[in-house]
């Protein structure tokens, strides 16, 4: 493994500047993170072969004054966002923080506990799980809501509640309407691409310490155990609705379209208490996430916080999410929710003000100031979202990826225009002394994009790739987003050591087990190699006789669809079976012997399977990012 190197002159005295430049001496949100703390984290989350999935102790060394190879800010936040314990919220409330990137929150009810949000993995469910009863007593689960369709929220069910719990009817799933559809499809259609990057987003693979990862802003990083999911068993459709579970009254707020496709808010009456899902953090979010997703609604994010405020703002004595710490204090917990409700409303009508105007989303991006009560608020600064990535995401939600130049209309592909740049450069070496002068003069984002194009002409130039790792090692030391320190960092990493793959996967087997018949024609038709399929014909019935539906399944001209609709004639093969068992066709039953296995019939030419299969054409895990 390579040796990090230290951080230039150039980034000392950035970091030194920033620390003049915001109030450090505030201390308010040291308190509030270490309120109410019951017992810290004793031990790491191990799997059955020892593999280590969690341990938070890695980030003990965030801590004291930051180091000169970190932003003095995101420290800041990592030293917060890495207090790790069972945390008393109010009395009746208590959440588990520091076990995985997210929080779970328990509320007592009259013999049991309500779950709010699972974490990522299982284990680390049942780890936060055993923490709170080791100190609260054995309460039994009487319903789990996951707050939206995030993996974050939902994957550790597991280690909570068992299908069969759910199934007898013993615990309740709570879920915001069209959870299922989103959390599945996020994780399944899009998920080998999401999942590489996420590998860069939350630097999963990068050791830790002060040159390296020191946390995601919004949390640490990400677990690596087994992330699962149970079916919600009631979904919640209105702003207003109420549920009562185990005498735990529950009032919630639909927020579609905000930091999740499918999200709710949730208020406690009888503890004072609104859970904000993740719509009102510590930090300016995400709209849109580095890893990737659809692009989310600013505006409806403001609105909806305003609605918050105006339901229970007159009440309400604490707020706490499913990350970060809580506020407490009604006048304290308005300010909270109005700042963050000022900075995406600020964002959008800003974005909208000046691309009437004629500008881009990169030259919005630099135009772009806060006003100064909210860039010197903490909770919206930009740990986890940025301002320069989420305008150009308000642009691109607007107006689309082009800008209007038609020279961009049709640019060359980055191997094609690098080639092109070192040629007019006068070849790779002067690109290579361009960028280094670039460097040395502590030019790094111009460093950047001269050593990326020598990197794209010519991948195994090693003074190329040296002088494009220690610009990226530079701009990630600088960065105050956790999420740019991580992707710097890891483009470094991988630029000196070889790519690290996909060290966190979310399309897991519970995942895929929810996927409906259409959703998963629609995963299998994604995997079509369109020009390898141009002269493949074949059709497919499927069967199912638990639910009496059927589909017939079509590929033609490089497309495989389907229909729902009666067909004339008969299909070329027919697979009888049940809607439970029908996922496994994605996880590559399409021979005779994993139909078997999957308790699949076939009737039919057995051949034409073998021809789909033929066809289909996987995502790369492990797909290069910067390199060619």
């Amino acid at each position: 493994m390579s040796t990090p190197k230290p951080a230039t002159p150039t980034i000392v005295q950035q970091q030194q500047a920033l620390k003049q430049s915001l109030p450090f001496s505030d201390t308010r949100d040291f308190e509030d993170a270490n309120r109410g703390l019951v017992a810290a984290i004793e031990a790491p989350v191990l799997a059955d072969d020892g593999t280590v999935l969690w341990d938070n102790s890695t980030y003990d060394f965030v801590t004291g004054e930051a180091p000169d190879t970190v932003n003095p800010s995101l420290w800041r936040q990592s030293t917060l966002a890495a207090t790790d314990g069972l945390f008393e919220v109010v009395p009746g409330i208590y959440q588990v923080r520091g076990m995985d990137l997210s929080n779970t929150s328990f509320v007592e009810g009259d013999e049991g506990v309500v779950v709010i949000d699972t974490l990522l993995s299982a284990e680390t469910g049942a780890a936060a799980l055993a923490l709170y009863r080791k100190h609260r007593g054995d309460r039994p689960v009487k319903a789990v809501i996951y707050t939206h369709s995030h993996a974050d929220h939902f994957g550790g069910v597991k280690g909570f509640v068992s299908q069969e719990e759910v199934d007898a009817g013993a615990v309740k799933i709570f879920a915001p309407e069209g959870f299922i559809e989103h959390a599945v499809s996020e994780n399944v259609y899009a998920g080998t691409a999401m999942n590489r990057r996420a590998g860069y987003m939350y630097g999963a693979a990068l050791a830790r310490g002060p040159q390296g990862g020191v946390g995601a802003g919004l949390g640490q990083t990400l677990s690596i155990g087994l992330v699962s999911l149970i079916a919600p068993t009631d979904l919640v459709t209105t702003t207003g609705h109420e549920e009562v579970v185990d005498g735990v009254r529950m009032v919630f707020q639909m927020a579609p379209g905000t930091e999740a496709p499918s999200e709710m808010l949730i208020y406690l009456p009888d503890f004072r208490a609104l859970c904000a899902a993740e719509d009102a953090t510590h930090n300016l979010h995400n709209l849109l996430t580095l890893r990737g997703a659809v692009v989310r609604d600013p505006k409806a994010w403001s609105n909806y916080l305003t609605e918050t405020i105006d339901l229970w703002g007159a009440d309400v004595e604490v707020v706490f999410a499913s990350h970060h710490w809580p506020t407490w204090g009604r006048e304290r917990v308005v300010e909270f929710l109005s700042l963050q409700r000022d900075l995406y409303g600020y964002l959008h009508d800003q974005t909208l003000r000046l691309l009437n105007k004629g500008l881009t989303g990169p030259e919005i991006a630099e135009e772009m100031v806060l006003p100064p009560a909210l860039e010197n608020a903490w909770s919206t600064r930009g740990y986890y979202g940025s301002v320069s990535h989420n305008v150009k995401a308000i642009y691109q939600r607007y107006l689309g990826w082009f800008d209007g130049n038609p020279a961009h209309l049709w640019e060359h592909v980055p191997v094609e225009r690098a080639k092109r740049y070192a040629k007019l450069a006068g070849g790779v070496d002067a690109l290579v002394a361009n960028a280094r002068e670039a460097f040395d003069a502590g030019d790094y984002r111009w460093a950047a994009e001269v050593a990326n194009h020598a990197v794209f002409a010519e991948p195994d130039h090693a003074d190329a790739r040296e002088v494009l790792a220690d610009t990226y090692e530079q701009l990630g030391y600088g960065s105050e987003n956790g999420t740019w320190r991580d992707f710097y960092l890891s483009g470094a990493t991988e630029l000196r050591d070889g790519q690290f793959g996909t060290p966190t996967e979310t399309t897991a087997p519970d995942v895929i087990g929810q996927l409906t018949p259409a959703m998963l024609f629609d995963a299998i038709a994604i995997t079509v190699n369109g020009p390898k399929a141009w002269d493949e014909k074949l059709s497919i019935d499927v069967a199912l006789t638990d639910v009496d539906e059927r589909y017939r399944l079509r590929l033609a001209n490089g497309v495989l669809t389907y229909s729902a609709a009666p067909q004339k004639g008969d299909a070329d093969v027919t697979l009888t079976t049940t809607k439970r068992a029908l996922p496994a066709l994605a996880t590559g039953a399409l021979t005779a012997e994993g139909l078997a296995q999957a308790g699949i019939e076939l009737s039919g030419d057995a051949s034409v399977l073998g021809r789909l299969a033929a066809v289909l054409d996987p995502g790369d895990k492990n797909f290069a990012i910067v390199t060619p």
